[in-house]
């Protein structure tokens, strides 16, 4: 039989799914969360009806000194709080003890964005495979980069979501959001020729009765995750010796901070990526920034920016 606080905590995670729409894995992490700080307090005797601030702040410096980042010690935090006030409006709890703590601040960190010749030179290393994946993989790559899809819109969309046509895709992004989302004739070329050439090679190694419908697909045959996805990407440096760090998120990244660094507006860089404010895409333009100055530095003649020198 679940405890008390089994059954509130799985009924807070099914308002968050239900409600506020999170995704599995925000649900997930949110449930980990919730779990160790009900882990640490059995470890001290207290209830998790009876926290106050220094149960909460002994926790966080146990946190901190077993070497947790500030970023996941907020992400805990808020975890908490919104939990707590799920019990404070069952009247379970008088106050919410987290309201009164802070989260660690955390350092900014911004995206990394590959540069276009980095992004050339993958593409034409890939283009000289001709092992069996080579194609199914130059499409990936192609499509990344010329969407900005999320990894997880990569790997679940559907061959009956893209209209070829006028190139391109309907994806579900957070929240099962609908966007339309372009490729470029150099991503659409190298589908197509997966499509044809690869996909059905694939597919005929998948024995289950039911196909996937997923576009990309393992070399079993099978809809990819994120997790394969990634793994395909750290193969491809492997294979074509281009050791950039390829993570599905870099080139999304690249393929705002381009756009920005080609004029293109904020507001449609927003709606191409999904976000749900302006204020998620406002970060390209320090990224933006950033490599504007760093292309200052490495190529401006260093006799004409020397602050030694009147």
């Amino acid at each position: 039989m679940k405890q008390s606080s089994d059954v509130t905590i799985d009924e807070y995670l099914k308002l968050l799914k239900a409600q506020r729409q999170f995704s599995n894995a925000t649900i997930d992490s949110y449930q980990r969360d919730i779990e160790l700080f009900f882990t640490h307090l059995q470890k001290t005797n207290r209830s998790y009806l009876e926290v106050n601030k220094d149960d909460i702040r002994v926790f966080l410096a146990k946190e901190l000194a077993r070497g947790v980042s500030r970023r996941t010690s907020a992400r805990r935090l808020s975890a908490l709080r919104g939990y707590y006030d799920y019990l404070h409006m069952l009247g379970m709890v008088e106050m919410n003890p987290f309201r009164s703590v802070s989260s660690p601040k955390t350092p900014v960190t911004y995206p990394k964005a590959l540069y276009l010749a980095e992004i050339e030179a993958l593409f034409e290393a890939n283009a000289k495979r001709d092992d069996p994946l080579a194609k199914r993989d130059q499409a990936i790559l192609e499509l990344l980069y010329a969407s900005g899809m999320r990894a997880s819109e990569l790997v679940n969309f559907a061959h009956s979501q893209i209209d070829w046509r006028s190139r391109m895709i309907l994806v579900y992004g957070k929240g099962k959001k609908e966007r339309n989302v372009p490729f470029g004739p150099s991503a659409d070329k190298a589908m197509r020729a997966y499509l044809n050439e690869t996909r059905p090679l694939l597919l005929a190694k998948n024995k289950s009765p039911r196909r996937p419908n997923a576009f990309f697909l393992s070399n079993q045959g099978k809809q990819l995750t994120v997790r394969g996805l990634e793994y395909i990407l750290s193969a491809i440096e492997q294979k074509t010796g281009q050791f950039l760090g390829l993570h599905p998120h870099e080139f999304r990244h690249s393929f705002a901070t381009h756009l920005l660094e080609s004029g293109a507006d904020l507001r449609l860089i927003q709606e191409l990526l999904g976000h749900e404010t302006i204020d998620t895409t406002q970060v390209y333009t320090h990224v933006s920034t950033e490599h504007l100055k760093e292309q200052y530095r490495t190529h401006f003649p260093k006799r004409h920016h020397n602050d030694d020198e009147e």
